[in-house]
């Protein structure tokens, strides 16, 4: 089975094609202003390398959030595309569940997803490893550091690896506050298209949740436009 995916969450613009799970083609782009302009050539330039089409391609992933509002909608749009003309398999996957399969498998191990949401906020993911796939323990939340790492602490009796941009801006926090912690390297703290395609490949062999597999966005938090929108509604 061939798999496309695409990851436009972050500042990274990202595509990978996987054959199973082994990786054929990877590509990415640093430049969060211009994803629209570089996402369809890099797809393009993948297909010319591997002599492939659309066609050819048997499921489409992509990252759904949270992370970036313009770009996550970006990659959902063009893969609802290629869906539709296609008539394919299209799965969504939250950018905290790929980070987590940034980490090599080791059964009943944790893995804590944070990306850095700015003023000592972040989005937040704790995964448990079962049988090489990660699952998501209680719910996706957006909140304080502080308060985030408080309702990890009652889990840290184990390691606890934690990973993403959130990992790294707070590490020094993380490291007094979970005693059994761990920082992944910096390479591994962007999420990317094959870590999203893996999740993906998981969940289309082994869920049938039109939640989990919806590709609609996973904000957490609203928009800047909606908070200032509301506030000028208010009266604020």
């Amino acid at each position: 089975m061939k798999t496309l995916s695409i990851d436009t969450s972050s500042n990274i613009c990202s595509i990978a094609i996987l054959e199973d799970t082994n990786i054929l083609y990877e590509d990415s782009i640093s430049d969060r202003l211009t994803h629209s302009e570089h996402l369809m050539p890099m797809i393009q330039k993948a297909f010319e390398n591997l002599n492939i089409s659309l066609s050819n391609i048997d499921l489409l992933t992509c990252a759904k959030g949270p992370g970036s509002f313009t770009g996550i909608r970006i990659g959902i749009a063009t893969i609802c595309a290629f869906r539709d003309l296609y008539n394919k398999t299209a799965i969504g996957i939250s950018s905290l569940e790929g980070l987590a399969y940034n980490i090599p498998f080791k059964d009943n191990s944790l893995v804590c997803s944070l990306i850095d949401a700015k003023n000592d906020n972040v989005y937040a993911g704790l995964f448990k490893c079962q049988n090489n796939h990660y699952v998501l323990i209680n719910k996706y939340i957006s909140d304080n550091i502080n308060n985030v790492l408080t309702s990890i602490k009652p889990y840290s009796n184990c390691n606890i690896t934690f990973v993403g941009t959130g990992a790294i801006a707070f590490s020094d926090l993380i490291k007094d506050t979970i005693v059994n912690s761990n920082i992944v390297p910096e390479q591994l703290n962007v999420s990317n298209a094959v870590a999203i395609a893996k999740a993906g490949i998981y969940k289309y062999y082994n869920c049938n949740s039109e939640e989990e597999l919806s590709l609609s966005p996973l904000y957490l938090k609203k928009s800047s436009a909606e908070i200032e929108l509301e506030k000028k509604l208010k009266g604020i």
